[in-house]
C-alpha cells in the first residue's frame, strides 16, 4: 500500500513537504474536506493515492474569482469535480422550495456552494484549463446523467454531460472508474478515447453517432421529444431503469440537440476484499487542520462504520438503484472489527460506535447466487423474491464482534433497519437488536399505510408493519426503560390523495406513534417516484396516476402533524376535502378540536408514547 499523507493536501505549502511539484489528480468538490470514508472526495481520494497517485483537494471553491481554482496548478492527468455528497439544490432548498439558511457540509454551516455547482465548477474549470481532461462524478452528476425533470425549474434538462464541458461522467461508486481513467491517462491515452469504461458516461458528436452501427444500444427518446411528450418520457426512463445492472445492462443512448450522451454499463461491484481495501486505508476521521470552524456533517458519522453497499428494496422514492445498484456488496467481519479497533484507539472516542451499516443496515451479509454469474433478476424486485435468503446471522456475528472489542461500549444501529427482512420467525434477531444496539429508538420505515400509496411507493402493506410493530411492543414487557419505534412517514407522495393521508392521521392517532420524521416528497432526479410526479403516469405501465401538487401537498403535511395547533386551519381544510368533519369536534376520536370547543383530548398521552 503506497504510504498516504495525514490529509490530502489543500494547499501548495503542504504539497511541497510531501515533495509534489505536480498533482496528478485535482479533485473539486462542493463540500469541506473532511478526511472520512463517508465523504467522497476523502474516499476517492485515498482509493487514487492508493494507487499510486498523487491527489490535490480543492474544497468549496470561490467560483466568482479565478483564485482557489489555480491554487494548485495544473494536474498532469485530471481534473475531478463533484457538487459533494449531496445534490446541490436538494442541499440548498427545502421541500416547498425556500432557501435553506445553513449548510451541513460547510464549516460552520455557511453557505459556501452555488446552485448547479457541478455545471459552475467545471464551466470555470475548463475556462481555465481549455486543454486539461475534467471527469465530473458525484451524486448530483450520476443522477442527472440522461435527461431529467428538474423540480427546482419545474422543466426537463438536458442530461449534465450534454451542458457541463466535461470528457467523461462517472455514475455510481466511482473507485473502479477514477483509477481506471488515471492509468490509462498515465499510459498516454487521449481522454476522448476513453469511450469503453463501465460505469461511465460520454458524448458523442451527432455525425459520428448517425454513421455509427446501433446494434446493441438502447436508444431511448431523444431530449426534446420527452421534454414535451410525458409518454415518452415515461418510456425513456423505464427503459434506462432497465439496463442498471452491471452483468445485464447494455449500453444506453440518448440524443440530444447538439451530442448525443452514452451510458455504458454500470461498473462491476467490488468484490468484499477490495471493498476492504477501500473502507481500511488511513482516514483521519476529521475536517482538514485548515478549518477553524466544525463540519456539522461530521458528528454525527465520524465514529461510524460502513458494512455494505447496496440495496435491493427498490423504493420508488429512492435513486439507489441507479446508483449504488440491487447487489449487496459486504464487507468481511475481520475488516470492520480492525476498523473499530483503529476507532477504538483515537482519543476523541468515547466508547460508542454510531452506526454500523449501510442504505438498509440489516442487508448486510445477505446475498444471491444469481448474482455473481447473471446479476439481478429483470422481472422480479429482489426484496419479494421467496428464494432470497435472509438470514440475519452475519449480521449478529458482526455486531457480537465489535461488542467485544476493548474500549467499545455501545455498538449502534442508527441507519435503520428494514422489517419487512425480519422473518416472524427471527424474533430472536429482533430481541437482540432491541436489547444492545438502540439507544431508546428503533428507526424504520412503513412511510405509508394506505394500501395503494404503498404499492404506489413500492413498500410492503400495513399488516406488515402492524405485525412487526406488535413483535416490537411484545419485546417492550417488563423492561425497566421502554423503547420506542420511530417511524418514517412521506406526505405528497404520487398516488396519494387527502383521503390516504386522513387514513394515516387516524392510524397515527390510534397507535399513538411519534411522528416527527415526516418528509414532504421531493422529486430528485432520477427516481420512479420523480417520473410519476413530472408525468403522472406509471413509467412500466403508462397507466395514469394521481399526484398531489401545489396547496395540497401542504394539507396532507398538515394532517400529518394535526397535534400542532399552528397546523389547525390546515388540517381542517383538509378534513373537510376529504368529507370527514366527523374528526373535527372534542370527543377521543377527533383529531382537532371544533372551533370555539373545549381542548382537544387528541392530545392524550397513552402509555407507549414516547414522551
Amino acid at each position: 500500500m503506497t504510504d498516504q499523507p495525514e490529509f490530502l493536501p489543500m494547499t501548495r505549502e503542504e504539497a511541497e513537504r510531501l515533495g509534489i511539484d505536480r498533482f496528478d489528480i485535482i479533485l473539486v468538490t462542493g463540500d469541506a474536506y473532511v478526511d472520512h470514508p463517508s465523504f467522497g472526495t476523502a474516499l476517492l481520494g485515498r482509493v487514487l493515492w492508493d494507487a499510486g497517485f498523487s491527489v490535490g483537494v480543492i474544497a468549496q471553491p470561490d467560483w466568482r474569482s479565478d483564485a482557489d481554482f489555480q491554487r494548485l496548478g495544473t494536474p498532469r492527468l485530471f481534473f475531478s469535480v463533484s457538487a459533494g455528497n449531496v445534490d446541490s439544490l436538494v442541499n440548498a432548498f427545502t421541500p416547498n422550495l425556500k432557501r435553506r439558511s445553513s449548510d451541513v457540509y460547510s464549516p460552520g454551516g455557511r453557505l459556501l456552494r452555488p446552485d448547479r455547482a457541478t455545471l459552475v465548477y467545471t464551466d470555470r474549470v475548463h475556462a481555465l484549463f481549455p486543454g486539461t481532461p475534467i471527469v465530473i462524478g458525484g451524486i448530483e452528476a450520476s443522477l442527472r446523467r440522461f435527461a431529467h425533470y428538474d423540480y427546482w425549474s419545474d422543466s426537463v434538462r438536458q442530461s449534465i454531460l450534454a451542458d457541463a464541458p466535461a470528457d467523461l461522467l462517472v455514475f455510481g461508486m466511482g473507485e473502479r472508474q477514477v483509477v481506471t481513467i488515471a492509468r490509462r491517462l498515465a499510459a498516454g491515452e487521449a481522454a476522448g478515447s476513453l469511450t469503453d469504461i463501465p460505469g461511465t458516461a460520454y458524448r458523442l458528436d451527432l455525425k459520428t453517432w448517425r454513421s455509427t452501427d446501433h446494434a446493441g444500444y438502447v436508444v431511448l427518446p431523444g431530449y426534446e421529444e420527452v421534454r414535451e411528450d410525458r409518454y415518452a418520457y415515461a418510456r425513456a426512463f423505464a427503459q434506462h431503469y432497465r439496463e442498471q445492472d452491471p452483468l445485464r445492462g447494455r449500453t444506453v443512448a440518448q440524443p440530444h440537440p447538439k451530442t448525443v450522451i452514452i451510458q455504458n454499463p454500470p461498473s462491476m461491484p467490488l468484490a468484499s476484499i477490495e471493498l476492504d481495501r477501500v473502507y481500511e486505508l488511513p482516514y483521519a476521521r476529521a475536517t482538514h487542520p485548515s478549518y477553524t470552524e466544525p463540519v456539522p456533517a461530521l458528528e454525527p458519522v465520524r465514529f461510524s462504520v460502513v458494512s455494505h453497499r447496496g440495496c435491493f428494496g427498490s423504493c420508488s422514492f429512492c435513486a439507489l438503484t441507479h446508483h449504488q445498484g440491487r447487489i449487496i456488496q459486504s464487507r468481511s467481519i475481520d475488516s470492520i472489527v480492525r476498523e473499530v479497533e483503529r476507532m477504538a484507539a483515537m482519543p476523541e472516542f468515547t466508547g460508542v460506535v454510531q452506526d454500523v451499516g449501510g442504505p438498509t443496515a440489516n442487508m448486510y451479509g445477505i446475498h444471491c447466487d444469481r448474482w455473481d454469474d447473471a446479476g439481478t433478476c429483470p422481472d422480479r424486485r429482489c426484496i419479494d423474491c421467496p428464494t432470497l435468503e435472509r438470514s440475519h446471522k452475519e449480521q449478529l456475528r458482526l455486531l457480537k464482534r465489535l461488542r467485544e472489542i476493548p474500549g467499545v461500549k455501545h455498538v449502534f444501529i442508527a441507519s435503520g433497519i428494514r422489517y419487512d427482512l425480519i422473518p416472524p420467525e427471527e424474533q430472536e434477531y429482533l430481541a437482540h437488536v432491541c436489547e444492545g444496539h438502540i439507544s431508546g429508538h428503533l428507526k424504520v420505515a412503513p412511510e405509508h399505510v394506505s394500501e395503494r400509496v404503498c404499492s404506489c411507493m413500492g413498500k410492503p402493506p400495513r399488516d406488515v408493519f402492524d405485525a412487526f410493530r406488535k413483535r416490537f411492543e411484545a419485546l417492550q414487557g417488563g423492561k425497566p426503560k421502554r423503547q420506542y419505534l420511530v417511524p418514517y412517514f412521506m406526505s405528497g407522495h404520487p398516488g396519494c390523495r387527502i383521503t390516504d393521508m386522513v387514513e394515516l392521521a387516524e392510524y397515527v392517532r390510534d397507535t399513538d406513534l411519534y411522528t416527527e420524521q415526516v418528509q414532504d416528497f421531493t422529486p430528485t432526479p432520477m427516481s420512479i417516484s420523480t417520473t410519476i410526479y413530472h408525468t403522472g403516469l406509471d413509467p412500466f405501465t403508462l397507466e395514469e396516476v394521481y399526484v398531489p401538487k401545489g396547496r395540497e401537498k401542504r394539507v396532507q403535511r398538515a394532517l400529518m402533524h394535526y397535534r400542532d395547533p399552528k397546523n389547525y386551519g390546515l388540517v381542517r381544510e383538509g378534513l373537510r376535502a376529504a368529507g370527514r368533519e366527523d374528526l373535527i369536534g372534542n370527543t377521543w376520536k377527533c383529531l382537532i378540536p371544533a372551533r370555539g370547543g373545549g381542548p382537544s383530548r387528541t392530545g392524550r398521552k397513552k402509555k407507549g408514547r414516547r414522551p
